[in-house]
């Protein structure tokens, strides 16, 4: 069953076609995982800000006394 032109170039663009589907789908997975990465990130941040904050106000409250 030999391919003519046509059918090979044919192939080839949907082939092609389905590459690019695929890596943008592989591209909209790493960009969902960065997301969800920064988030976690922030909200340690967060946290650690809200830390930071009681042991500035603890330690002002020595000074004081």
């Amino acid at each position: 069953m030999a391919l003519s032109m046509e059918q090979l170039i044919l192939l080839i663009i949907i082939a092609t076609l389905a590459a690019i589907a695929y890596s943008l789908r592989v591209l909209v997975m790493m960009e969902r995982r960065l997301e969800r990465m920064e988030s976690h990130v922030a909200s340690v941040t967060r946290k650690i800000l809200a830390e930071e904050i009681k042991i500035e106000r603890m330690a002002k409250r020595r000074r004081k006394r």
